[in-house]
């Protein structure tokens, strides 16, 4: 028996338990595409389903920023391994008690020990690439290119942020304040079953963005072959925030 979705929150819940990890998102930059739910559901976990917006669409996400001042309390802020560029390729899901998450179906990045650490120890889908990334003034850049795998795809990212801020806008909500994720590869699970994660941080501050440049692989290499080809559906652009995840739960 499946519940309905919970409701799409503008502010993050309370953590079910004390943080296990921290960490600063800067210069975070959304862009989404609109697909059919049938596009999204072989690549997520077991006991999860395609969230979706209104219109019955279901949204494929590449969002590169850069991951700042990691931190496993008590123990302080891990040097330099902690901070890095990383570009993900995520899906939107809801599993059968009504519990929306973030699927990650790619996370590169540029430490091979954090890369090789997540990976084994949480199952994140994280590869080690090569990445760039600057902001100046309105204009932010990405660049990365994978130095694993067999085909190696890259991506280039370029967005002008507006002055424009995004308030009381559902659907920049239901692609941003995500409180959880599920990991499991789809269909197969860790450990045997999908884990849950909760985060918890401060409502993102989000500006509309222009979309200057895009010529991405990441996203055919996820499962979405000509997605790239198209303008993405949404732009959106975030100074970052602080956010906290409490252990998984299966």
């Amino acid at each position: 028996m499946t519940t309905d979705p919970e409701a799409v929150a503008h502010v993050s819940p309370p953590l079910p338990g004390r943080a296990v990890i921290q960490q600063h998102w800067a210069d975070a930059v959304f862009l989404h595409w609109r697909v059919d739910p049938a596009e999204v559901a072989p690549w997520l976990p077991a006991g999860t389903r395609p969230d979706t917006t209104p219109d019955g669409a279901a949204w494929v996400g590449l969002i590169p920023f850069r991951l700042e001042r990691t931190e496993f309390p008590p123990l302080p802020v891990v040097p330099w391994l902690g901070t890095f560029l990383e570009t993900n390729v995520r899906l939107y899901a809801v599993d059968d008690r009504g519990r929306r998450s973030v699927v990650f179906r790619s996370l590169d990045a540029a430490h091979l020990l954090p890369v090789l650490a997540a990976r084994a120890g949480l199952g994140l889908p994280y590869r080690w690439s090569r990445m760039r990334g600057e902001r100046t003034g309105a204009t932010v850049r990405y660049a990365s290119e994978r130095l694993e795998g067999r085909t190696r795809p890259r991506t280039r990212i370029a967005v002008r942020r507006s002055d424009e801020r995004v308030e009381g806008d559902a659907l920049a909500d239901f692609l941003t304040a995500r409180w959880a994720m599920h990991v499991g590869r789809f269909g197969r699970t860790r450990f045997g079953r999908t884990q849950y994660w909760r985060n918890e941080h401060e409502p993102w501050p989000l500006f509309r963005a222009e979309l200057l440049d895009l010529r991405d692989e990441l996203l055919a290499d996820a499962g979405f072959p000509l997605l790239a080809d198209r303008a993405p559906d949404s732009v959106l652009y975030s100074p970052g925030v602080s956010t906290r995840f409490s252990a998984p739960v299966r």
